[in-house]
């Protein structure tokens, strides 16, 4: 089965697809989520640092399906966000977002951002504010104090939420099911259909496969940032 997995074009195809996505669901998901940690970190007060966290937490009340059905709707080709696009001019027709990767790929960032946002807060939030201060009364600009303060200091919060948003991504099978098309498939689907099918065997080869990536993943996180199971567990 592992042969067959391998040999098959359309399987590779998908998986690599699939690898490649879930690595860009991750990088949008750190680059939206690092500068909210940050503000959450550093810049607002404990009381509204309540009402934030609450603000992201309860539309994650609701059930992944129902949030994936919402996207499907704002989507759509009438949807509020096509509507919206062709109300300003930005484009001349509706942009067909649920036939191709694009609303898997907004879906994935929207539903897994929390598994991101809240390890860099966690790592943040431990960092001495004085550290911060006196770099920028040295004259240190924002960048070089993410770079040689903020940013060491987080790479644990980093680290974990760029395993878990991928894991989580890799494994999607709801959001590629409800906002992706025929062109869309994701590797989860792929072995789904085996297992449907009655391959059981095959499906097993594939899931085995798409746990390795993941297994693959961790470490990478853990040699680039240089971080031990121990830190990414915090």
């Amino acid at each position: 089965n592992y042969v067959d997995l391998a040999a098959d074009p359309l399987g590779a195809r998908i998986f690599l697809k699939t690898v490649w996505a879930s690595i860009l669901v991750t990088l949008v998901t750190l680059a939206i989520c690092y500068p909210l940690a940050f503000h959450l970190a550093f810049v607002v007060t404990r009381r509204r640092l309540r009402l934030l966290m609450l603000l992201l937490i309860v539309p994650f009340w609701i059930n992944e399906i129902l949030r994936t059905f919402a996207w499907q709707l704002l989507l759509a080709q009438k949807g509020l966000i096509n509507e919206a696009l062709l109300g300003i001019g930005l484009v001349a027709e509706p942009v067909a977002f649920t036939r191709g990767n694009a609303g898997v790929l907004i879906g994935m960032t929207y539903a897994y951002i929390l598994f991101m946002v809240f390890p860099l807060y966690s790592a943040m939030e431990t960092l001495d504010r004085g550290q911060v201060e006196a770099a920028r009364d040295l004259g240190a600009r924002w960048f070089s104090v993410h770079r040689h303060i903020v940013a060491p200091h987080a790479r644990p919060g980093i680290a974990s939420g760029c395993i878990v948003t991928f894991m989580m991504a890799a494994g999607s099978f709801a959001v590629p099911q409800s906002l992706g098309g025929v062109d869309s498939l994701w590797f989860t689907q792929l072995f789904y259909s085996l297992f449907n099918g009655g391959y059981w065997t095959a499906g097993a080869a594939y899931e085995v496969a798409l746990e390795g990536l993941c297994l693959v993943f961790i470490l990478a996180m853990m040699r680039l940032f240089r971080v031990g199971l121990r830190e990414i567990a915090r």
